[in-house]
Formats: C-alpha cells, sequence, structure tokens
C-alpha cells in the first residue's frame, strides 16, 4: 500500500472539491455508458456544492477525502442516515452513497482503506443496518463490499436521463 497517500475527513470547505471529484470519477467510470445529454443533465443535477453542503450542515452526512502526496484529491467516501428504497430501512440506519476512487488511486488498498474509515464512523451511530446501492453490472465493486458482509437484499431503478439503471440494494446488518 502506498504511503503517498493521505485520508482526511471532509468538511464544508470540501463542497467544491467533492463536487467536482464526483462528477470526474463518475464520467471516468461509467460516462461512456450514457447519452452526453443525459450525462450532463446527471452531472448537472446530482453533483451539487449545495447538496454537499447541505449534507455537511443538515443532513448528518460526512466524507473522507483521499488525497495524494501533493493533497490534490483522488478519492472520497460519503456516508449518511439511510434513504434508499427499501422497505425495512429504519431510522438511524445508514447508507454508504458514494466511495469513489480515480482510476490511478484504484488497486492499492486505498479504497478498502475509506471504506473501513466510513464504516467506523456509520457503526459508531448503532444502527440496525448498513446500506449501499450498487449498479447491477459493476461486479467489482458488488465482490468489494461482500468483502466488507454486504449482501444482496432488493433491486431498484436508478434514473440516469433516460436510462434506468438496475441498482442491487446491499444490506449489512449490524444488531
Amino acid at each position: 500500500m502506498s504511503a503517498a497517500f493521505n485520508i482526511r475527513r471532509a468538511a464544508s470547505a470540501d463542497a467544491a472539491t467533492l463536487t467536482q471529484l464526483s462528477k470526474d470519477t463518475f464520467v471516468e467510470t461509467f460516462g461512456h455508458l450514457y447519452s452526453p445529454e443525459d450525462l450532463s443533465n446527471y452531472l448537472t443535477h446530482t453533483y451539487t456544492e449545495k447538496g454537499y453542503l447541505d449534507g455537511f450542515n443538515e443532513l448528518g452526512y460526512a466524507a473522507w477525502l483521499l488525497e495524494d502526496a501533493h493533497g490534490a484529491p483522488v478519492g472520497f467516501a460519503y456516508a449518511g442516515p439511510a434513504d434508499i428504497p427499501h422497505a425495512e430501512v429504519q431510522p438511524g440506519d445508514m447508507q454508504l452513497l458514494r466511495l469513489y476512487l480515480r482510476k490511478s488511486a484504484q488497486s492499492g488498498g486505498w479504497g478498502a482503506r475509506l471504506m473501513e474509515t466510513a464504516m467506523a464512523w456509520m457503526e459508531a451511530s448503532a444502527p440496525r443496518n448498513l446500506w449501499i446501492g450498487v449498479w447491477s453490472e459493476n461486479l467489482g465493486a458488488q465482490r468489494f463490499y461482500a468483502r466488507f458482509g454486504f449482501e444482496h437484499a432488493g433491486d431498484y431503478l436508478y434514473p440516469v436521463g433516460e436510462t434506468n439503471d438496475l441498482e442491487f440494494i446491499l444490506r449489512k446488518p449490524l444488531a
């Protein structure tokens, strides 16, 4: 594992960085799947500075930035109260909403370190379950989350413009 990276808790001042990193990593990983119009509309409405600020200041979310040796952001985890569309989600349950890394930061163990950091924070709130939504065709992410004890618990359609992606709902029971 490279010592050239550092994980730190993000703050409201990092909202613009998280917004840009969200857009960059989504396009890098999934951009080829969507029309330019759908992709542009999705990025504009999904990843916003206001969304991150509201998450930090009002909604109880937290994020952790992965930075290279020069302080440049290369990944992050974002978690908070669960709002995934599953009948068994209870108040107090937590959800990992995003675990995004630039390709240059993948396969070095840093995704797992970010995951462990976010899970420790989520578990500290004593939820009954932890939740994650993952694209049904992202087999690598599904294997990754399974290593942390997450299991398939349902499905839903996630709209990206005119495209509805089949998402798997993953759950890790804690109680």
